[in-house]
């Protein structure tokens, strides 16, 4: 894939994510995910996005920063969100905060098959 085109395949892999979309996240996600060194494959890696959903209700990853490097991809993702209980530890229960996501993806046969993924706690733990 050239830059453009993997740059293009992440951001309808986000568009998934936002619509939920489930059946479809196999399109973009390799059967032998690896997330921040736990392999999950697809359906492991489909149930922590629904988890994650379920513990953000309104949930919506937004590109900040997009860089595309193949196979790999380098993104800053913003979220500005009301989790319903506690998130990473924190007892948040549906107030609002902004944070980001800093993540980078490694493809392989054109899905992505490697995410390491830092998010910014310390941003959500000055807002409460």
């Amino acid at each position: 894939m050239t830059p453009a085109e993997l740059a293009n395949s992440y951001r309808d892999y986000i568009a998934c994510l936002n619509r939920q979309d489930w059946p479809a996240l196999g399109q973009f996600v390799h059967d032998d995910a690896i997330h921040n060194a736990r392999p999950l494959g697809l359906a492991g890696y489909r149930a922590m996005l629904e988890q994650d959903f379920r513990e953000i209700p309104d949930l919506r990853f937004n590109i900040e920063l997009l860089i595309s490097e193949p196979p790999r991809i380098a993104a800053r993702l913003k979220f500005d969100c009301a989790p319903a209980g506690t998130f990473l530890g924190l007892t948040v229960n549906g107030r609002r905060v902004s944070f980001c996501e800093n993540v980078f993806y490694d493809f392989r046969d054109e899905k992505i098959q490697q995410v390491w993924s830092v998010i910014d706690k310390a941003a959500i733990e000055a807002q409460l």
